[in-house]
């Protein structure tokens, strides 16, 4: 078996993905998501916990986009589920907002840097 680095500081998914790191698949996550219909869902963990990767895998599957991103997920759990679940990638508006680069010295600087992609 080939020795595949450690996504070590990586958050972005399809960077992780596409980009032949270690990967644990979370997709079904997804299909959970979906399961549960709530209308407002809160992720807690504790630091490190892959909040921002998960949030990066569910922007990737869920946001509308021009570009196919199937290919992202070739090969991950999500793409057997069926049509039921296949059929709300890239449907929706998503916006992500994550708060991890906020811990700043000033108001000022925390607010620059929630402001940047």
């Amino acid at each position: 078996m080939e020795w595949k680095p450690l996504p070590v500081g990586i958050d972005d998914f399809e960077k992780i993905v596409t980009g032949d790191y270690f990967y644990v698949d979370k997709t079904l996550f997804i299909k959970e998501l979906l399961d549960m219909k709530g209308e407002v869902n809160l992720f807690t963990r504790p630091r490190r916990f892959g909040k921002t990767l998960n949030m990066s895998m569910l922007r990737y599957f869920f946001e509308e986009n021009p570009e196919n991103v199937s290919r992202i997920f070739q090969g991950l759990n999500i793409m057997d589920t069926g049509e039921k679940y296949l059929d709300h990638m890239g449907k929706y508006p998503v916006i992500m907002i994550s708060l991890k680069s906020m811990k700043q010295p000033s108001y000022e600087l925390a607010f620059e840097m929630l402001k940047k992609p």
